[in-house]
């Protein structure tokens, strides 16, 4: 046991060689002009900010409420984000293990017999062998911190396909409320195109127009209707899509008629980047760079000694060079110290190749960074934007109404106005309708990006 003592006390004398770095937690870089423009620790759970605010808050309407819940518990990605995560914890409990002894029973027993010589008689070995590596360099240590990062990392996974899920199930509804928007549109304005072709005969008959006025305002007439076909084959891909999403058979699916939609909170003064840190993926980008960063840790401490004790005890009647019966109990207890001198450059190369996957680490979460806030910034003046144009929309929309209602009262009082100019006006009516629907669409579409890009899906 004093040997053993002394071995070990040796170990721990050597431990200022193995250097800081190796038992140093990972902390975000600070000195990266990329990284940072947001800080990690700024962003709090709050349940009144824009990246934890609960879908079910967001997306109020009760038929797409009932597909996201539908989609959360059906979906098979989601379900493998889950079972990846309970991977990642089983490898953190046995990394966690490593740090206790290591226990084996192994009983043997045998007979030899040769000739001319009587038999010796069966020999036999009922040992318990024990074994403890002492952490003394952070081997076990860094093995341990990079599990639990891992399982972090994982967590950071789910919350992103989480987030994928419900963002995809409402830009893909609102999708459907559009179409079918448009084909009501569309229907309705060839019922008045329709109508109008009646009154365009009539007023031929009564010599107020010629026969070119009456085929211009059929043609027109069944320009509306070649779309029609267009818009319902897009409503029945965007049907089979959601069903995709809803891990179900292809089907029609029911959606609202109510184009209300607004975030419960206030965009006014932009997005802060500091909610860059609550999306899952420059989270998980993050964890990692710390992965890597205990991975390099863990290569540095290959070049330290390896401090291990071990026991071995149980029954036995092998003696020395004897066989005793019965058989009587032994204890043996021992220390090994390895250090590596020369391992044909294994341990360089590991730490260098380390060092080098560190770096692309920490390239790739700068990347995750700046995508992050173009996305953002892009979401926002996206919302932004088309707020603005809806607004003007519906105010052209309004102007046109008046214009096609005009025209077609001074066309029937004949008062110097042109078919032409009837049917220009309900082209334009038509074309400023369908426009302001498509920005409707792109306002909703916008701020369900700018939801999920930044962090929000919970």
């Amino acid at each position: 046991m004093n040997k053993i003592t002394r071995l070990a006390v040796g170990a721990i004398l050597l431990l200022p060689l193995g250097g800081c770095h190796i038992y140093q937690k990972y902390e975000l870089p600070t000195d990266n002009r990329y990284v940072s423009r947001f800080e990690q620790s700024s962003v709090q759970t709050d349940s009144t900010s824009l990246p934890f605010i609960g879908w079910e808050v967001v997306f109020t309407d009760p038929i797409l409420h009932d597909y996201i819940d539908t989609a959360l518990v059906r979906n098979r990605d989601l379900d493998n984000a889950r079972r990846n995560i309970e991977i990642a914890r089983a490898q953190l409990k046995g990394a966690k293990l490593s740090y206790f002894p290591s226990a084996a029973l192994s009983p043997n027993g045998g007979m030899a017999k040769y000739q001319d010589i009587p038999t010796s008689g069966w020999s036999y070995s009922i040992p318990l062998n024990l074994s403890w590596e002492i952490d003394a360099f952070g081997k076990i240590l860094n093995r341990k911190r990079g599990a639990k990062v891992t399982v972090d990392q994982m967590e950071d996974y789910r919350q992103a396909v989480h987030s994928q899920i419900v963002c995809g199930v409402a830009n893909t509804y609102y999708g459907l409320m559009l179409l079918h928007q448009q084909l009501a549109l569309t229907k309705r304005t060839s019922e008045i195109w329709k109508d109008q072709v009646e009154s365009m005969k009539l007023m031929k008959q009564a010599a107020m127009v010629n026969e070119a006025a009456v085929v211009q305002s059929e043609a027109n007439y069944w320009n509306i209707m070649s779309s029609i076909p267009d818009i319902e084959q897009s409503i029945h891909e965007l049907n089979n899509t959601l069903s995709l999403l809803l891990h179900t058979d292809p089907q029609e699916w029911k959606v609202s008629d109510n184009l209300d939609f607004a975030l419960p909170v206030s965009l006014e003064g932009g997005i802060p980047l500091s909610y860059l840190a609550a999306r899952p993926d420059v989270r998980a980008s993050e964890r990692g760079l710390a992965a890597a960063y205990y991975n390099t840790n863990s290569a540095r401490a290959a070049f330290y000694p390896s401090l291990v004790i071990s026991s071995q005890g149980g029954f036995t009647n092998v003696l020395g060079s004897i066989i005793s019966n019965p058989g009587k109990w032994f204890v043996q207890l021992a220390g090994q110290l390895a250090a590596p001198l020369f391992s044909r450059g294994q341990n360089i190369a590991t730490l260098e190749a380390a060092k080098q996957r560190q770096a692309v680490a920490m390239n790739d979460f700068e990347k995750c960074v700046l995508s992050a806030s173009a996305e953002v910034s892009d979401a926002f003046s996206k919302y932004s934007n088309n707020h603005k144009k809806r607004e003007f929309l519906l105010k052209q929309v309004d102007c046109l109404e008046k214009s096609v209602e005009y025209t077609q009262e001074l066309l029937t009082l004949d008062q110097r106005t042109t078919y032409l100019e009837v049917l220009t006006a309900r082209s334009s009516l038509l074309a400023a309708q369908l426009s302001s629907l498509a920005c409707w669409h792109g306002k909703v579409s916008a701020l369900v990006s700018l939801y999920q890009a930044v962090g929000g899906g919970r």
